[in-house]
C-alpha cells in the first residue's frame, strides 16, 4: 500500500510538466514561426520550377542540378566550375577572417580581462570598443573609400614619403579591402563572448600556476585558452556564419567584382529567380551547418556554459 506522501508527490508531476509545458510554449512559438517554418518555405521553394514570370509549384531537382552543372570535372582552363570556385573563394574570405578576428578579439579580450583591474574603466574601454556599432555598417565600409582610394589619404602619404612612384591599386575593391572591412565591422563579436568567458576564469587558478613555475606563456595556453574555448567557439559561429552569408560587405568593397555565395543569391533573388536563389540558400545553409557541427566537436557548448 502506498504512503499518502509518495501519492501526493506523484499526482503533482502532471501539474508541474503542465506548467513547464506553458513556460516554453510562447519560445517554442517564436522559434516555430520565425524559424522553422521560414526554412521549410525556403526549402520547398527550391524545389519549385519557374520561368520568366512565373513560379511553377511542381517538384524538381533542375534548381540543384543546374546549381552544379559542370562540376563534375574542371574546365578547360583547369579550373574548378562557378558554383565550387565560389564557394572556395568565400571559404577563403571566411578563413582568413576568422583568423584576424580571433587573434584581436582574444588580445583585446586578454587586455580588458586581466590587466583592467578596474571595473569602471573596464566598462568604460568595452564600451569604446561598441562605438564603431552606433552607425550602419555601409557608412563604416564607406569611410575605407577616402582612405584607401586612388587619390586617397593613404595613398597621397605613401607618394609624400617616397615609398611607392604611383598609387597602389590592390588597397580598394579588392580581396584586401573586402577583409579589411570584415575584420572591422565583426572584431565585436569575436571579443564580447572572449571577454565574457574570461571574465569567468577563477583568478586563483592564475596564481596556482605562477606558483607551481608557469611561465606568462604556459599560463596563457595551458590554463586561459583552454577555459576560454566556450567563447572563442560562440565568437567563431558569430563571425563564420556572417561572413559566409555576406554580399553587401563584399559587393561594396569589392567594387562589385568579387563572387561570394551571398552575392550570388542576391543577383538571383534581385532576377526574380527565386527557386533557384532558395536551393543556393539550402546549400549554403547545409555547408554552414557542417562547419558549426565540426566546431561543436571540438568544444560541447551545453557542458560549459
Amino acid at each position: 500500500m502506498s504512503s499518502p506522501v509518495a501519492t501526493g508527490h506523484s499526482a503533482s508531476m502532471p501539474t508541474h510538466t503542465v506548467k513547464a509545458w506553458w513556460q516554453a510554449a510562447p519560445f517554442a512559438l517564436v522559434f516555430l514561426l520565425f524559424f522553422l517554418i521560414p526554412l521549410a518555405l525556403i526549402a520547398m521553394v527550391s524545389l519549385w520550377n519557374f520561368n520568366e514570370y512565373e513560379l511553377i509549384p511542381a517538384v524538381t531537382l533542375r534548381n540543384y542540378l543546374s546549381i552544379f552543372e559542370g562540376c563534375s570535372h574542371l574546365t578547360d582552363n583547369g579550373d574548378f566550375c562557378v558554383t565550387l570556385s565560389t564557394y572556395l573563394s568565400t571559404l577563403k574570405f571566411c578563413l582568413l577572417v576568422w583568423a584576424i578576428t580571433l587573434l584581436i578579439g582574444f588580445s583585446v579580450a586578454y587586455f580588458l580581462a586581466f590587466h583592467i583591474r578596474s571595473p569602471g574603466m573596464q566598462t568604460i574601454l568595452f564600451v569604446l570598443c561598441t562605438v564603431p556599432f552606433w552607425t550602419s555598417n555601409v557608412i563604416r565600409m564607406i569611410s575605407w573609400v577616402p582612405l584607401l582610394g586612388r587619390n586617397g589619404l593613404v595613398n597621397d602619404f605613401l607618394v609624400t614619403l617616397g615609398l611607392v612612384d604611383k598609387p597602389v591599386e590592390w588597397l580598394l575593391f579588392s580581396d584586401f579591402s573586402v577583409v579589411l572591412a570584415f575584420v572591422h565591422l565583426y572584431t565585436m563579436f569575436m571579443i564580447v563572448p572572449i571577454f565574457n568567458s574570461m571574465m569567468r576564469i577563477d583568478r586563483s587558478l592564475l596564481e596556482a600556476a605562477s606558483d607551481s613555475g608557469a611561465s606568462g606563456w604556459q599560463t596563457l595556453w595551458n590554463v586561459i585558452v583552454p577555459l576560454s574555448r566556450t567563447g572563442i567557439l560562440i565568437g567563431s559561429i558569430f563571425v563564420i556564419t556572417i561572413v559566409m552569408g555576406d554580399f553587401v560587405t563584399i559587393g561594396v568593397m569589392g567594387g562589385q567584382q568579387i563572387a561570394s555565395v551571398g552575392k550570388i543569391i542576391q543577383v538571383q533573388t534581385s532576377y526574380l529567380q527565386f527557386p533557384l536563389a532558395a536551393a543556393n540558400a539550402v546549400i549554403l545553409l547545409a555547408v554552414v551547418l557542417m562547419i558549426i557541427w565540426g566546431l561543436t566537436r571540438l568544444v560541447d557548448i551545453r557542458k560549459e556554459l
